[in-house]
């Protein structure tokens, strides 16, 4: 006779129990232990132990495939099960045997936001527990009334964590290559479309948008020369130029197809030797569903995106670029983020990574999500982004994109749009601590890797030590001299003489922060035309100019940026 209640039977087998743990496994019962285990499709099942002894057999309690029994064993411990029915047996790992992996001192640091390995806890991790091997799962999600690992969404529902709104579970005997999504039903009882994991380390190939399993990046590093160096060096006083490459479009195969990682890597290192450029800086490669965003609209921050190869080829490209002396800079986009169902957007049925109001949760130049940067368990994902990539992926440098729409509350915003911060100004003071935190963490841990704001206001000390007032970025986007000097070589000559300003102008305030000067994708997008077609003149007189204009660039105060293809004059 079973002990367990008909309510709570019934909601093992609808998914909807709050606490399966708390029924399923192996438990304590009058004179000895008892399992229980929900395998749909099952007509008898024998618990084992991991060394494949029997423990007992277990009766149906309910024909929809749960069972329960008396254990033989004297002590808990986890278990697997060897199923039958007509069409033969398999055998099952029992998750809920197995204890936590989680521990109290991750929901601490968790807690406070200050854990700063969340890439080792978060997401899908190929571990051994408790003497099995297998997949442990966990998902930030508080609000949710339910989670499971979406194979079937009534089963391998998560353990909830309750002190920081984590559900995780460990599934062994499952490897990787495994595609997976959460199922979770919000907090009014309504089931969700299926969501991605946040810390996905590999996605699936656009348009499916699974995540999955993989095992932790094997590649071996032996690029310590190239890290040295840097980690030494005073960024500031070394010479750098920098290729700016959309990696989907800089070469194509023979059949009009994505070059991948390998390919890439023996067609583009040796061209950017030869070209004398320091560092390639990729338009976002973090996983994205849609190819005309550019990779702007991110929905997985931690998965190199599969359209040019797996996360491995992706740091063989990087050690390659390494020994060839060149860096390797990310374009990071935390300032927003799309509204894709699969993706971050109301994840556990609220408003959890964005705001609620659209006034300080919507983007309206580019209909996307922005970030709850008030909020620490979002501040910290986007913080151990920026590690992570920096530790698992060896890069130089990230480029942080739309600062600018960061910082300011009422950016692209009318009057009547927007909400004050605490202090009534227009200025966003979350997204300047979390600039600031984000920056301090990455140079303190990685002091060879640079940091890049894409700026474009008059926003102070954007490139000054935190310690000193600033935003803590080793650079700034120098948007001024690029506006100003490509306006003077637009003008014809004879008209130069009155504009002079446009190109001395720029001198007044160049040493008022670390530049960069970008030549950007920016600048030759939506119609914009190339380089060559801005400036003055007939075909050889534009060819002159822009040579010329090069000169003046590379004298210039400011380190140097060239997107791909602007190289030809």
């Amino acid at each position: 006779m079973t002990q367990l209640s008909h309510a709570e039977a019934s909601a093992l087998i609808k998914g909807q129990h709050g606490d399966p743990f708390a029924v399923l496994g192996v438990h304590a019962a009058d004179k000895g232990l008892i399992a229980r285990a929900f395998i749909p499709g099952a007509e008898s099942i024998e618990a084992l132990t991991l060394a494949g002894k029997s423990a007992g057999r277990l009766a149906m309690i309910d024909k929809a495939g749960l069972f329960e029994g008396k254990l033989s064993i004297r002590k808990p411990q986890p278990l697997r099960y060897r199923a039958a029915n007509a069409a033969g047996e398999w055998i099952v790992g029992d998750p809920y045997s197995f204890g936590p992996v989680l521990g109290p001192m991750d929901d601490y640091y968790i807690a406070e936001g200050s854990h700063l390995r969340l890439f080792d806890k978060m997401g899908a991790h190929k571990i051994s527990h408790e003497g099995a091997d297998g997949i442990h799962f966990a998902v930030w999600a508080p609000n949710a009334k339910r989670v499971s690992v979406e194979w079937d969404g009534r089963r391998h529902l998560m353990r909830l964590r309750r002190d920081t709104g984590i559900w995780e579970i460990f599934v062994p005997d499952i490897g990787e290559d495994e595609p997976y999504k959460f199922e979770i039903v919000g907090p009014d009882g309504e089931l969700l479309p299926l969501k991605a994991d946040p810390f996905a380390f590999r996605s699936e190939l656009r348009p499916a948008t699974a995540s999955i399993t993989t095992a932790p990046l094997a590649h071996h590093w032996q690029d310590e020369a190239h890290r040295d160096f840097w980690a030494k060096a005073d960024i500031r006083r070394q010479p750098i130029s920098i290729y700016e490459v959309h990696a989907g479009s800089w070469q194509r195969d023979d059949n009009g197809n994505f070059l991948s990682w390998e390919e890439m890597a023996d067609r583009l290192i040796p061209y950017v030797v030869e070209m004398g450029f320091t560092h390639i800086e990729f338009l976002p490669i973090t996983e994205f569903p849609y190819d005309p965003s550019w990779g702007y609209q991110t929905t997985g921050l931690y998965a190199p995106t599969a359209r040019f190869g797996s996360p491995e080829g992706f740091a063989r490209f990087v050690e390659g670029a390494h020994h060839a002396g060149i860096g390797v800079i990310l374009d990071w986009v935390p300032a927003h983020f799309p509204t894709d169902e699969h993706g971050l957007a109301r994840f556990d049925g609220t408003a959890l990574y964005e705001h609620a109001d659209p006034r300080k949760g919507f983007h309206p130049d580019w209909n996307t999500a922005i970030y709850n940067f008030g909020r620490r368990e979002v501040l910290a994902y986007l913080v151990n982004n920026a590690l992570f990539w920096a530790e698992k992926y060896h890069l130089d440098g990230l480029r942080v994109d739309a600062v600018a729409s960061m910082l300011y509350l009422d950016y692209s915003r009318k009057a009547g749009e927007w909400l004050p911060n605490s202090e009534g100004g227009r200025e966003n003071l979350e997204a300047v601590e979390f600039l600031r935190r984000m920056n301090k963490e990455l140079y303190g841990h990685h002091p060879g890797v640079m940091t890049i704001a894409e700026e474009s206001t008059s926003w102070p000390k954007v490139s000054h030590p935190v310690h000193e007032g600033g935003l803590g970025f080793g650079f700034k986007w120098n948007m001024g001299f690029m506006h100003d000097t490509l306006r003077y070589m637009a003008r014809e000559p004879v008209y130069r003489r009155h504009h002079h300003d446009d190109i001395t102008f720029g001198l007044l305030y160049a040493f008022d922060e670390n530049f960069v000067l970008p030549l950007s994708h920016d600048e030759v997008v939506h119609g914009k035309g190339s380089l060559l077609n801005k400036m003055a003149g007939d075909d050889w007189q534009k060819f002159a100019n822009l040579r010329a204009y090069y000169t003046l660039m590379w004298g210039y105060p400011g380190k140097k940026l060239l997107f791909m293809g602007q190289e030809f004059a």
